[in-house]
């Protein structure tokens, strides 16, 4: 099978999309040969049997010059194989682009989807795809007529636990991703207050990430002035972002994760913290089944600071055995939902059945 990818970004080193250098080496493995368009790339350690063709927005190329390169590319790519079936990983508007020219050759569509914006370009996409897959079933915020959920595709022989105990003097609460105001970290930040003064917990905070726009910078800057004024510089501490490889041993410090976008969305970080065998506090209901037996536990009213902090109390309250016992089983969750070989053999499977092979 020859397959035919666009993604958003194909950099083994970007913080956020890296992932999907992992993705594509899994699936040459199983195929003849990956033909990837990608809006911009960077470090790419990939199977030879996969070709990146770059739009340019790591140069600075303007949208009109992409959309020629895209073209360009896609006709070199179709000349120069016979493509059994062309797989967009969050990149709708190149669904769009191309799917009329797939459609006259015959080659099917699946697009991936895992965001709560329902756009135009998204409702577009859904009509011309063969199917769209996703993460988890609240991840997608269209139409599910077509919708297959195939998992969030963790690798869990990177993201693992720590062989050694980690003792800290002060528990480690953790928090990874965009600086975002959609990330709410304001909550995370006003619920350790709470936690503070109500059980007077030696605790730490840390937060991982960096801003991707003008506003999100904005808010970064309402974020320290918000620790400022609840005098928490001695306990809240902020970390650039840093690459996914790098990032199992952040993981591992912690002593409880916390992931506080609301439902609607399909954060691997949670499910990555998971998969090193942390405990993860969650205000996405999304994550119900992910997260098991303890569901009842974990799961905290989005933007409640209150309720926040009373979960991390009763978190903190446990033994470390609990704690590492929640972990395990959390562990063992992600293996058999969100591993990165099922989400590989369910998209593969998906595949075959579109391209009758």
């Amino acid at each position: 099978m020859n397959l035919l990818v666009f993604n958003l970004a194909t950099d083994a080193h970007d913080p956020i999309l890296g992932f999907t250098t992992l993705w594509l080496n899994k699936l040459a493995k199983q195929v003849q040969s990956v033909s990837v368009i990608t809006m911009r790339s960077g470090v790419l350690n990939l199977r030879e049997n996969i070709t990146v063709y770059s739009l340019g927005k790591e140069l600075d190329y303007s949208e009109p010059h992409r959309a020629m390169r895209f073209y360009r590319f896609l006709y070199e790519i179709l000349q120069s194989k016979s493509i059994h079936l062309c797989f967009s990983h969050m990149t709708p508007v190149f669904t769009n682009l191309a799917a009329p020219i797939l459609k006259i050759l015959g080659i099917p569509v699946v697009t991936w989807y895992a965001h709560p914006s329902l756009t135009n370009n998204l409702k577009l996409a859904h009509k011309l795809s063969n199917k769209m897959v996703t993460s988890i079933p609240t991840a997608y915020p269209y139409r599910h007529d077509k919708l297959v959920v195939v998992g969030q595709g963790i690798d869990t022989h990177l993201f693992t636990p720590s062989r050694a105990s980690i003792n800290h003097k002060d528990p480690l609460i953790l928090a990874v991703g965009r600086l975002s105001p959609v990330k709410d970290y304001s909550t995370l930040i006003r619920a350790v207050t709470h936690l503070i003064s109500c059980t007077n917990h030696r605790i730490k905070l840390l937060i991982v990430g960096n801003p991707t726009s003008t506003k999100d910078e904005h808010y970064v800057q309402l974020l320290h002035q918000q620790v400022q004024e609840l005098n928490l510089a001695s306990v809240v501490t902020f970390q650039p972002a840093v690459s996914m490889y790098k990032l199992p041993d952040i993981y591992r410090q912690c002593t409880v994760y916390v992931n506080l976008t609301p439902t609607g969305f399909g954060d691997k970080v949670a499910l990555e913290a998971m998969a090193c065998g942390k405990v993860c506090l969650a205000a996405n209901t999304g994550f119900r089944e992910t997260l098991g037996i303890y569901a009842e536990q974990l799961l905290f009213n989005h933007a409640d600071s209150q309720d926040l902090a009373e979960k991390l109390a009763y978190i903190l309250s446990l033994s470390d055995e609990q704690r590492q016992a929640m972990g395990n089983y959390l562990r063992q969750q992600i293996i058999h939902l969100h591993s990165l070989e099922r989400l590989i053999n369910n998209l593969l499977q998906l595949f075959r059945q579109l391209t009758h092979a």
